[in-house]
């Protein structure tokens, strides 16, 4: 089974090096891509195993990186290395992502067509086998699918207010966030002078 962290050959040679310097930080490789252009972007996304990775956290991941691709010198020309989270529309690259995120909304574009079409969007229904789940509206009526994990081009979640207050949960756990330093909103009607 194939995963989508890293689609290209290069990419996957760049994964090899840095998955285990990004591991031994504590933290699990989400995405990574080296992209052209007139300087190369390697891009790469990270994770906590449990969500919630802070700005100080892709700076240790870029240091930590960046002195392996020295080591190893896999690529050729000037690049730049950027080092993000996940973000909350996060993408599904790995198998277990579809059970981790199940019953939040995604989009799903498959390499070749089914049934008619590449794109499914729904709700995740987690896995099976080597199939992901995902329940479709389908003309009114509700409808969970099968897809095999190797059929999958590309993966992500939708943005929604479930999913922010996942976030926003992931966050206060990991970075210890007192609700009581944020001011409240005060909704009582202005007074008029």
């Amino acid at each position: 089974m194939t995963d989508l962290i890293a689609k290209t050959a290069i990419d996957r040679r760049l994964a090899e090096i840095v998955t285990p310097v990004i591991e031994g930080l504590g933290f699990e490789l989400v995405r990574l891509r080296l992209q052209g252009g007139k300087t190369a972007t390697l891009q790469i996304m990270a994770d906590r195993p449990n969500g919630g990775i802070i700005v100080d956290d892709c700076a240790a991941i870029s240091t930590a990186v960046s002195a392996a691709l020295d080591v190893e010198d896999p690529i050729e020309d000037k690049y730049t290395l950027e080092v993000s989270s996940p973000g909350i529309d996060r993408p599904l690259t790995r198998f277990k992502d579809f059970d981790i995120w199940e019953g939040y909304e995604a989009k799903i574009e498959t390499s070749e067509q089914i049934d008619g079409r590449k794109r499914f969007k729904g709700i995740l229904r987690g896995t099976e086998g080597s199939e992901i789940l995902i329940e479709l509206d389908e003309n009114g009526e509700d409808v969970v699918i099968g897809l095999q994990f190797d059929w999958l081009a590309d993966a992500k979640l939708v943005l929604t207010d479930e999913l922010i207050d996942e976030m926003l949960r992931q966050k206060k756990a990991t970075e210890g966030v007192d609700e009581a330093e944020f001011d409240e909103i005060d909704d009582s009607p202005e007074e008029e002078n």
